[in-house]
C-alpha cells in the first residue's frame, strides 16, 4: 500500500463524559451531536480549511493545513459550545476536548493518518479540561503572538505511550491574555468578559434567527492587528465562494452570491472593492491572504462558501485581513431562498459594522430585488451565461430566455429587465443580430426601465454608457457612466467607458485618471489589455507618443496581438520620425488586416484622434 510522509497540524476531540450522556439519553445524546455535526463542526471546519480525516464516536481526526487555521477552527467550535451551552443543566452539557499538534505524519493511501504527528494530539486531548484546547510546543510556537486569551504553560508533561516529554500549553476559552509571558503564568484567576477591540466589539454575541434552527457564530478571537489609521477607507476582495452543494451545476449560485455581495459592498462609503473580474481569477485557486493583499493592494478578503439545499440557502463567511493573515470574523448565516437578498444585506451589514464603515443605505437598489425565489434563480442562471468567458449567440439566447422567464413571474424585476437589454448590447457588440433591430429601444430603452426601477442597479449603467459610446455619442457617454459611478463607485467598467466618451471630447487628463482607477479595481481584468490600450491612444491624443509606445506595447505583451495596436505603434514611431521601426507594425496591421485603411480604423474605433490619424498616414497606411 503506498504511502506519503508528511509535516500537518492534526485537531482531535472527544466529547467529554459521553459515556454518561447516553448512558442516560442515547436517543437525543446522539441527536444533539448530529445536529451539531451539521450545524456548526463541519461547517467551521470547511471554513478552516480542515479535512475530516476519520470519527471515532463521539470524537474527530481532523488535519489542517496549518496551526493557525487548526487554532482558529478550535476556538470557533469551543466558543459556540459556550454560548450553545448557556441555560442547560451541567449533566447534560456536551462539551468537547480538543488536542492540536504540528508533527510527522503518514498518510496511506486511502486518507487515514498515522504515526506521532496523530499520537500525540489524541494524547493531548486526553489531558484537556472540559472546553479547553491543548497545544503542543510546536504548535503553540505558530500561534503564540495572536492569540488573545489567557495561556497556561502546563511544562514538560509525560504523556501515555509517548516516549519523550512534551511541552504543553493550555488556552482557556474565554479568558482575556494576561501581560505576562505563558512561562510566567500563574494560577487561573476567575473568568472574566472579554476585553474586545473595537474592532470587533459588537459581534460576539450569538444571534439566533429562523426560530432557533440556525445560529450566527461568534468571530474567532485570535488577535487581529488592526488596519493602519493613514489607510481611511476600506478595500477589500470577495473572492469566489465555494460551492458546497456537491452538485457542479450549482456554481451558477455560488457565483451569484458572490458577485452580489461584491456589488453590495462597493456602496459603502468611501470603499475600494476589486471587481468581480478580478476576484474570479483566484476562483479554485489556493488562497493565500497575505499574497492577494500585496497583488491587489487591498487590506481584507472576504471569503465563503454557499450550500444551497432545496428551498434554504446557507452562507459560511470570514473575513482575513491580508497584512496579518488573522481571521476578523469567521459567522454562517441562513436564509430561506425568497429571503436570499436579506441574508446578503446581513453579511454587508455585519461587515461594514465591524470595519467601522458607514453603510450606504442603498434602498432604491432594492427593486432590482425580486421576492419572488425562482424569479431570482432564473436571473441569477441568466447573469451566470453572460459572465461566461467566450459568449457565443447560443448562450446569449438562452440567458435572454432565462430573464424573459423571470420576468414573466415578476414583470418588475430590475435585474431580469437589465439583463434582457444587455443580452440585446452583446447581439449589437458582437454583429450577431438583424440589421433592422432597434437597438436604441432595445438596449437603452430597457436599461432606462431598469434604472427607473432599481437606480442603484449598476449592470443597466454600464452597458448603456459602452453602447452610446460606440455609437459615437460622446457626451451622453460621460452622463451615463458618471450617473452609473454617482451610486456605484466601485465598477470598474464603468470607469473605462467614461473614459472612451472624454478621449473624444479631447479631456485626456481626465480620461487617464478613469483608466488608472479602473485598473486598480481590476488589475487582473481580462479587458486589461483594452485598458492599456486606451491609456495608449491618451497619450498619443495628447501628443505623447513616446509615452503611447510603452502603453501599447504593455498590451501587447500581455498577448493582444490585435490589428489595432499594430497599427497605434506604427502611428507613434511614425510621429516621432523612427520610420524604420514603424515599418515592422505596418507589415503586421496589414497581415493581420489586409482591409486595413485610415478611414476604416476611424469607423471601427469609438473616438477620432488627429493626432494617431497623422501618424497613420506617415507611417504609410491609405487614406481609405
Amino acid at each position: 500500500m503506498s504511502e506519503t510522509r508528511k509535516i500537518a497540524a492534526i485537531l482531535v476531540s472527544d466529547v467529554v463524559g459521553y459515556s454518561r450522556l447516553a448512558g442516560a439519553d442515547e436517543d437525543r445524546t446522539l441527536a444533539r451531536l448530529r445536529a451539531l455535526r451539521s450545524d456548526l463542526i463541519d461547517p467551521t471546519i470547511s471554513v478552516h480549511h480542515g479535512r475530516i480525516v476519520k470519527r471515532t464516536g463521539d470524537g474527530s481526526v481532523i488535519e489542517f493545513r496549518s496551526v493557525v487555521d487548526a487554532v482558529r477552527c478550535a476556538l470557533e467550535v469551543q466558543h459556540a459550545m459556550v454560548e450553545r451551552n448557556a441555560g442547560v443543566a451541567l449533566d447534560r452539557r456536551i462539551e468537547f476536548r480538543i488536542g492540536i499538534h504540528l508533527g510527522d505524519v503518514v498518510e496511506e493511501a486511502d486518507g487515514d493518518l498515522m504515526g506521532d504527528g496523530v499520537n500525540i494530539a489524541a494524547r493531548l486531548e486526553g489531558i484537556a479540561k472540559p472546553g479547553a484546547i491543548c497545544l503542543s510546543e510546536d504548535a503553540y510556537r505558530q500561534v503564540s503572538g495572536r492569540l488573545d486569551m489567557a495561556v497556561t504553560d502546563l511544562g514538560q508533561t509525560e504523556l501515555k505511550n509517548i516516549e519523550r516529554p512534551i511541552r504543553v500549553y493550555s488556552l482557556q476559552v474565554g479568558v482575556p491574555a494576561q501581560a505576562k509571558p505563558a512561562t510566567e503564568a500563574k494560577p487561573a484567576e476567575p473568568k472574566k468578559r472579554w476585553a474586545l477591540t473595537p474592532l470587533i466589539a459588537g459581534i460576539v454575541a450569538l444571534i439566533v434567527i429562523a426560530g432557533g434552527a440556525w445560529y450566527f457564530v461568534a468571530g474567532n478571537r485570535i488577535a487581529t492587528t488592526p488596519p493602519p489609521a493613514e489607510a481611511a477607507h476600506l478595500s477589500i476582495v470577495v473572492l469566489p465562494f465555494t460551492n458546497l452543494s456537491g452538485d457542479p451545476a450549482q456554481d451558477y449560485f455560488a457565483d451569484g452570491v458572490t458577485e452580489n455581495l461584491t456589488t453590495d459592498l462597493s456602496r459603502i462609503h468611501d470603499s475600494f472593492v476589486i471587481a468581480r473580474n478580478t476576484a474570479f481569477a483566484y476562483k479554485g485557486k489556493p488562497i493565500d491572504a497575505k499574497q492577494i493583499g500585496k497583488e491587489l493592494g487591498v487590506r481584507y478578503v472576504l471569503e465563503g462558501s454557499v450550500q444551497r439545499d432545496q428551498n434554504r440557502v446557507r452562507v459560511n463567511a470570514q473575513l482575513i485581513d491580508t497584512e496579518s493573515g488573522a481571521h476578523l470574523w469567521a459567522e454562517r448565516f441562513e436564509e430561506d431562498m425568497a429571503d436570499l437578498f436579506k441574508l446578503q444585506d446581513q453579511i454587508v451589514m455585519r461587515l461594514a459594522n465591524t470595519l467601522n464603515s458607514a453603510l450606504i443605505k442603498a434602498e432604491a437598489a432594492k427593486g432590482a430585488r425580486s421576492t419572488n425565489p425562482d424569479a431570482n434563480d432564473l436571473v441569477m442562471r441568466g447573469l451566470a451565461l453572460m459572465n461566461e468567458p467566450n459568449l457565443q449567440p447560443s448562450k446569449d439566447h438562452a440567458a435572454r430566455t432565462l430573464f424573459e422567464q423571470a420576468l414573466a413571474i415578476d414583470p418588475n424585476n430590475a435585474a431580469a429587465i437589465a439583463g434582457v437589454a444587455e443580452t440585446y448590447f452583446t447581439e449589437f457588440l458582437f454583429g450577431w443580430g438583424k440589421s433592422e433591430t432597434d437597438y436604441d429601444a432595445k438596449i437603452l430603452g430597457l436599461a432606462d426601465r431598469a434604472i427607473t426601477l432599481a437606480p442603484d442597479y449598476y449592470r443597466p449603467y454600464e452597458f448603456k454608457s459602452v453602447y452610446l459610446s460606440i455609437s459615437h455619442r460622446s457626451d451622453e457617454t460621460v452622463s451615463a457612466a458618471s450617473a452609473g459611478l454617482a451610486v456605484n463607485p466601485n465598477q470598474p467598467n464603468l470607469y473605462a467607458a467614461r473614459a472612451t466618451g472624454e478621449i473624444s471630447l479631447g479631456h485626456f487628463d481626465q480620461a487617464k485618471s478613469d483608466v488608472q482607477q479602473a485598473i486598480r479595481l481590476s488589475p487582473h481584468d481580462p479587458f486589461k489589455t483594452i485598458w492599456d490600450t486606451n491609456l495608449g491612444d491618451i497619450e498619443i491624443g495628447a501628443g505623447r507618443p513616446e509615452a503611447a509606445i510603452v502603453e501599447y506595447r504593455k498590451s501587447l505583451d500581455a498577448g493582444d496581438h490585435t490589428y489595432w495596436n499594430y497599427a497605434n505603434l506604427a502611428a507613434s514611431y511614425a510621429l516621432l520620425g523612427k520610420m524604420e521601426e514603424a515599418k515592422p507594425f505596418v507589415a503586421e496591421t496589414l497581415r493581420v488586416n489586409p482591409s486595413f485603411t485610415i478611414k476604416w480604423f476611424r469607423e471601427h474605433v469609438p473616438y477620432d484622434l488627429p493626432t494617431r490619424d497623422e501618424g497613420l498616414r506617415k507611417a504609410g497606411f491609405a487614406e481609405e
